[in-house]
């Protein structure tokens, strides 16, 4: 019997860390949640879903959102509309590039499809980037300012179009 209770318990305070690992993961983020970085900017060269070579280098002089996500990770899609509004709010002189997370292109395509993302879609197939940015979790995201440097990173999805966050980035641009 008191076996019995003991896995009743375990499977309880289970679900419990499960609902609020989703509920915080589903929790949007605001401006004053970017953080701070201070470290250096890694290279960041791929290519596109339609196979055209990027290098961040070529972005030097717009401000540019790096964000690693993934095809099942389902901030990444609550949040990719936002990222649209976002880049038509700020305009010119803002590019965002979302690095998918080692996934198949087919699996990409059918996602970009649905999802209807207007930024560019770049393909870490190997994983290098990843290693590269120390990324752990998706969605992550790195603001990159100008001049090249990482400003402000954030682990986790936001509504990217706020007026709070809108006014933050362009105090970088």
């Amino acid at each position: 019997m008191k076996k019995y209770i003991w896995l009743v318990a375990v499977k309880v305070v289970a679900m419990f860390a499960l609902i609020g690992i989703v509920v915080y993961t589903m929790m949007p983020a605001s401006a004053a949640e970017l953080k701070p970085y201070d470290g250096a900017t890694p290279s960041l060269k791929l290519n596109t879903l339609q196979g055209e070579a990027v290098d961040l280098e070529q972005y030097k002089g717009s401000l540019v959102m790096v964000q690693f996500w993934a095809t099942y990770c389902t901030p990444c899609r609550i949040e990719m509309p936002s990222m649209n509004r976002l880049q038509a709010k700020l305009g010119d002189g803002f590019v965002i590039l979302a690095v998918d997370m080692g996934e198949e292109a087919a699996e990409v395509q059918q996602f970009v499809d649905e999802v209807k993302p207007e930024f560019t879609i770049l393909m870490d197939e190997d994983g290098s980037a990843l290693a590269e940015w120390k990324v752990f979790a998706a969605p992550a995201t790195f603001i990159v300012d100008p001049a090249g440097k990482i400003r402000y990173t954030m682990f986790g999805a936001t509504e990217w179009d706020s007026d709070e966050m809108v006014a933050q980035l362009e105090g970088l641009m």
